[in-house]
Formats: structure tokens, sequence, C-alpha cells
């Protein structure tokens, strides 16, 4: 069976561990069967710090009353995996959920053929 599948741009899943992984440094986040979010560090930010004012006494960023940028990074390597965008009080969204036993018998098909 294929040991580590890509699943996005910084995700992999390795399907005989059962874990997250992240693909450019192999580190295990955490168990499939949660979130990845839960296996990262997490950074929340103020969207005043990343959009520059395009006018000297205004704003064109998200107010952050109403919005809050998250990130998630890797422990390993730091690379960023994934960020959104939410109301504050709002739960990180869980985005991503396989089917494991599906993507194992998938993998091991082609491996067999």
């Amino acid at each position: 069976m294929a040991e580590r599948v890509r699943i996005t741009e910084y995700l992999d899943i390795d399907l005989e561990a059962g874990k997250w992984c992240c693909n450019r440094c192999g580190r295990e986040l955490i168990s499939a069967q949660e979130s990845y979010k839960k296996g990262c560090l997490v950074y929340e930010r103020d969207p005043r710090t990343i959009y520059d004012p395009v006018l000297e006494d205004a704003s064109f960023a998200p107010d952050p009353d109403i919005c809050r940028i998250v990130e998630f990074y890797c422990p390993g390597c730091a690379v960023m995996i994934e960020n959104e965008v939410l109301p504050p009080g709002h739960p990180i969204t869980h985005d991503i959920e396989l089917d494991l036993d599906s993507l194992r018998r998938k993998y091991a098909r082609r491996e067999a053929d």
C-alpha cells in the first residue's frame, strides 16, 4: 500500500499510520480521525497587520471586531498549511474528512495491478 498520499498542497495522509503529515518536512501532525488543524501551530491575526492602508488616514482592512484571520502552521518546519477568515467566536472549521478505509482499498488495488 502507498504509504503517503497527497491531499492538499501541504498535507499528506499516511495511510498505514492513519496520520496527517506535512509534505514539506514529513512531520506527523495528528490522527487522521481528527482535524489536521488540531495538530498545527495556530496564530490568530488582526487583519490590520496584513492589509496595508491605501490612504494615509484610512484602512481598507477588515474590521477586527467582525473578522479574524487564523493561520495554521506545521510545528516541524513552520510552513503555513492553511488559513481562514472567521467572525470572532466562530469555531475553527473542520474542512477535510477522509474515508480512510476507502483510500486504503483504492491504493491497495493500484499496487496490486
